[in-house]
Order: structure tokens, then sequence, then C-alpha cells
């Protein structure tokens, strides 16, 4: 994983009136090192739909998680070119720690509409956002490794949220 890119399994607690998940919790500390939330937003996103790619310079912190559908989230180094691709689901779930400067973003996959909780660091200034943004199809967004790997057939190629998995 890029530095500071953490994937949080989180437990439900089941029993036959359905479950219980904690969320968040202060501490967390595997999770959330000394980061302390300010705000917490809630999003529903369309099957297919790309929300790419965005950064905060100002030292946001983004914490996702999915609670219905899936989504293909990557972090994206622009200094060393590593990308990281985490797929989270309503089914398994878990949080996914971003830290603000990486860019990042996500895609809706399967048939479902994703809902996802996300927690920031930050709060949203509306006359000055920390927000850096670049079309979903950049093209100079060319990951030279993906998990790590060097050898995974969309290396050295500009980022394709819509390739197929498995070719």
């Amino acid at each position: 994983m890029l530095t500071g890119v953490i994937i949080k399994p989180l437990k439900k607690h089941s029993d036959e009136r359905g479950f219980f998940t904690e969320l968040i919790r202060e501490d967390w500390k595997d999770a959330l090192n000394e980061d302390r939330f300010v705000q917490a937003n809630f999003s529903i996103s369309y099957p297919g739909i790309i929300r790419a790619w965005h950064r905060h310079i100002r030292g946001q912190t983004d914490y996702f998680i999915v609670l219905n559908g899936a989504i293909k989230i990557c972090a994206y180094s622009e200094e060393t070119q590593e990308l990281n691709e985490i797929v989270s689901t309503g089914e398994i779930l878990q949080i996914v720690r971003i830290p603000g400067h990486y860019w990042h973003g996500f895609k809706v996959i399967g048939n479902k509409k994703a809902w996802l909780v996300y927690f920031t660091t930050k709060l949203y200034d509306y006359k000055n956002p920390d927000e850096e943004r670049r079309p979903w199809n950049d093209k100079t967004i060319i990951p030279k490794s993906i998990n790590g790997r060097k050898d995974d057939p969309r290396v050295n190629k500009p980022w394709d949220w819509n390739y197929p998995p498995h070719r």
C-alpha cells in the first residue's frame, strides 16, 4: 500500500434480529493514527458512475466505508507513480483510509447503487474548497505499479477505470 493508505476490516455482530457494526471509534489507532474527524458525509452513486480524480492539498484525510453495493477505490501517487486499487463492498465492511495528498476516486462496480459514508479530517470550506481536480479519464495518470505489482497488464498505460476484470 501507499504510505498512509490503510484498510481496516469491520466486525459484524449478527444475531436473529440482524447485525450491528461499529463504523468508527476514536480508540482505533491502527486505522486513525492521530486523525480526528470533523465532518461525516453520505453519498449514493449509481452503477458505473466514476467519481475521480481529486486530491486535498491542505492535509485532509478521507475515511471511506461502503454500506451498500460495491466500489473500486483508487489512490495514485504522482511522485512515485504507484497506484492502489481497493474493492470495498457493503457485504464485507471495512474502513479505507486515503491520505488526501494522493489523487483518489472511485467507480461503482456491479449493478447496485453504492452507499458511501465518509469521514474527513477537515471541514469543507464552501468559499475555498481544498480540492484539486482532474478528469476521470486523465491520460497523465500512468501507474508504474498497481498494488505493488509491476507485471499487471495495466502498468505503464493511462489508467482505464473501465478496463474489464480478468482481461
